[in-house]
């Protein structure tokens, strides 16, 4: 009786102790600018470039160079703002209102506090190794600890020249800055790692593009964006140092460590008894103990967390567009938003981006492939650097594989509502969706209608997808309606009510998505001063998976003839 009663008083002060710490967090002070709490650990850990100039140039034995925002700006005006990100910073939402916020979030007025720097880093661009690369037209301004000690790197894209910038003018267009604002938020709220928005400004002054590549250039309205995330370390932070030989291998150890202590902090005292080892499979079959060695224990998370990842973007049927390793986030994160794109109709081969049209490298289907082949360049940077032996390379690439596999396979089975994975119904289906061009986000959406009974008449069977499947012939109806029947059949073996399997496939399948041509009424409106509709696709992406009524006929239905002219699927790497 007594313990009974100790553990009921237990429950009751965690209780108590919760919603003290709630009240915490309502009475907790927001932030003035002036007020965030500045730390600039990369600057004062790492190595840095002794000039602070923006002449291109070869930047030797540095992680970065420091560097004061360029951008000209004309009366600057904020156009949208993330009040979930202004909470991870604990920032006063009533900052967003000040009438210097423009001023200082386009980089022409310095913030308080903080050091401003663009990162050096290389990568492989289309699977050739393309040399020093770097933050051409991003500025970070240092990282934001808040109040649990997390730490947030803000950074402005578009804010002016670096030495990084090559013959490229370190500004962004308000075009794109729209497309990333919102997909990053989108993304986060679809539950998928990514870089992180606090706000998007209108600098006032024209940037010229050559848009589509043609030789006709046009002028269009300027914009920076404020990047926020954990860290912005890419792939080719280490390769690059790695390439340079010798006497910059020590820089690949010192980065790593920098960011194991910071990021990944779990991997820095593993103790044996956390037996983190494995069998290499080999004649031998010794096993190798990740506890002993750091460096190998962190290329197989950022291995994991990769593969995790991209099997979140095949489950909602992203596309990143250029998957180079100055691209991949070591955090496993969804990093640098250009020609990205989401189904509509479900074409494997589709890719949003015009320079990859000829070998489609980085096209949907491909995405899973690349990601092993961006983690197998990694690795090798980190054998290079002496920092994992050969069978630790290969264990990490191992694990990319499994770990793939398995949360792909999760995604697709709950996707469907089936109780366990079932590879030749999801085989099949993917086939016919793809034969038949079926929008994939609606389709998804459609299938929790679908009854699990399997006395349902062959010739309603489709109904529930019939917004889905449409013009589809006789002989393709024949063949769904195949499908449908396997389909019902497994279902009703489930004993899972044909309610409680709606609601977890809702859960996971999202009505609203980020649809390019929705991107593109919102750029033409902003492009014109309204900034309306920008505001208003972010509320709705902010809730994907809701049905929000009165809604759907705008920002759920299939994309309008219009949205398949040029442009507004398609994008280029430099946008």
């Amino acid at each position: 009786m007594d313990s009974a009663a100790a553990t009921v008083d237990s429950v009751a002060d965690n209780l108590k102790k919760q919603s003290l710490g709630n009240d915490d967090s309502n009475s907790r002070r927001m932030l003035k600018l002036e007020e965030l709490n500045w730390d600039h650990s990369f600057v004062r850990e790492l190595p840095g470039d002794p000039r602070t100039d923006i002449i291109p140039r070869e930047v030797l034995h540095a992680c970065y160079t420091k560097v004061l925002p360029s951008v000209e700006v004309e009366n600057p005006q904020l156009v949208v703002w993330s009040e979930s990100v202004a909470e991870l910073l604990e920032l006063d939402p009533k900052e967003f209102e000040r009438p210097d916020f423009p001023l200082l979030f386009s980089g022409a007025s310095p913030l308080v506090g903080a050091v401003p720097y663009a990162q050096n880093y290389g990568g492989h661009q289309f699977g050739t190794w393309a040399g020093q690369l770097g933050d051409g037209r991003a500025i970070t301004l240092g990282e934001v600890l808040n109040s649990k000690s997390e730490r947030w790197e803000l950074q402005l894209k578009g804010a002016g020249k670096t030495p990084y910038s090559r013959f490229a003018d370190g500004l962004a267009v308000l075009r794109s800055s729209i497309r990333e604002f919102l997909c990053s938020e989108a993304m986060h709220s679809l539950g998928i790692p990514t870089t992180r928005a606090l706000c998007l400004v209108m600098t006032g002054k024209d940037v010229t593009r050559d848009m589509f590549y043609d030789g006709n250039p046009k002028d269009e309205p300027g914009a920076i964006v404020c990047r926020v995330a954990q860290s912005f370390l890419r792939f080719g932070s280490y390769q690059l140092h790695a390439s340079r030989g010798k006497e910059d291998l020590e820089i690949v150890r010192t980065l790593a460590d920098y960011t194991i202590r910071h990021h990944f902090p779990h991997l820095e005292n593993m103790s044996k008894s956390e037996s983190i080892s494995f069998s290499t499979g080999e004649e031998d079959d010794s096993a190798v103990d990740l506890t002993s060695n750091k460096y190998a224990a962190w290329a197989v998370e950022v291995a994991e967390r990769t593969a995790s990842t991209i099997a979140k973007w095949q489950g909602v049927g992203f596309t990143h567009g250029v998957m180079n390793t100055d691209n991949m986030s070591v955090l496993g994160l969804t990093i640098d938003y250009g020609p990205f794109g989401f189904l509509d109709a479900f074409d494997p081969s589709y890719t949003p981006n015009t320079t990859d049209l000829p070998g489609r490298r980085y096209c949907f289907a491909n995405q899973p492939d690349t990601g092993l082949w961006n983690v197998a360049q990694f690795a090798t940077t980190l054998s290079t650097a002496q920092l994992l032996n050969d069978k630790e390379a290969n264990y990490a690439m191992e694990r990319y594989g499994i770990k793939f596999m398995d949360d792909y396979q999760a995604i697709m089975t709950k996707k469907l509502g089936l109780v366990k994975y079932n590879k030749q119904m999801i085989g099949e289906l993917l086939k016919n969706m793809a034969v038949d061009k079926v929008d994939y986000t609606n389709f998804f959406r459609l299938l929790s209608n679908i009854k699990a009974d399997p006395t349902i008449p062959d010739n309603q069977l489709l109904t529930p997808l019939k917004a889905a499947l449409l013009d589809i012939g006789k002989e393709r109806k024949e063949a769904w309606t195949s499908w449908v029947k396997s389909y019902v059949q497994e279902l009703s073996t489930s004993g899972v009510s044909d309610d409680e399997r709606k609601a977890s496939m809702n859960s996971v399948n999202p009505k609203y998505i980020l649809r390019n041509y929705l991107c593109q009424s919102a750029i033409d409106a902003a492009e014109q001063g309204d900034f309306g509709e920008v505001q208003r696709l972010l509320k709705v992406v902010q809730r994907p998976f809701d049905e929000q009524p009165g809604m759907e006929k705008k920002y759920a239905r299939l994309p309008p003839a219009w949205a398949y002219r040029p442009g507004v699927g398609m994008l280029s790497c430099s946008s």
